[in-house]
């Protein structure tokens, strides 16, 4: 399993003071308002920083890290992912997933139809992206009644593919 999340995206910087502009990866943006530091992932390695302030813009986190207090420090961070340790992660609730460990997940209606490659929100619900050999991304929406078994510990998917959607499995 992962052990560290990506939570955001430090798109730009805002006003002189040090201030980050963050593209949010949780479905909760107020979450950063719980977390006392953040991980900056530079090509892998791991940077530790306290957070200050956190505030928002429209769909935009505006976060203020303790030691970078010049626009100059702050674009230096630019372009680079936010993570958190796996135990700072939410508690879920039975049936909820964290996206990081549904990726990869081999997908299954009684035999193997793809690979879950990735996971999009659209209208009301999220849309798994199901990768398969030698045919088009098959699109599911995350349904119960499509969904039927999730294991992660197997890496495994069950799914019943409604009609319509049959003929591109």
């Amino acid at each position: 399993m992962v052990e560290y999340f990506e939570i955001g995206f430090i798109s730009n910087t805002h006003a002189l003071r040090g201030e980050l502009k963050v593209k949010p990866y949780t479905d909760n943006p107020k979450r950063f308002e719980e977390l006392k530091q953040i991980l900056i992932d530079f090509n892998g390695n791991l940077v530790s920083y306290d957070i200050e302030k956190v505030r928002y813009q429209k769909e935009i986190v505006l976060l203020k890290l303790k030691t970078i207090d010049s626009i100059e420090e702050a674009e230096k961070l630019k372009n680079h992912y936010i993570k958190i340790p796996r135990n700072e992660a939410k508690e879920l609730e039975e049936g909820e997933y964290f996206i990081a460990d549904l990726i990869g997940c081999e997908v299954y209606e009684n035999e193997l139809i793809g690979v879950l490659d990735d996971i999009f929100t659209a209208g009301a619900g999220d849309v798994y992206v199901i990768k398969r050999k030698g045919k088009k991304d098959l699109l599911l929406p995350a349904l119960n009644y499509i969904i039927k078994n999730v294991d992660i510990v197997s890496r495994r998917i069950d799914v019943e593919v409604p009609r319509g959607l049959e003929d591109e499995v």
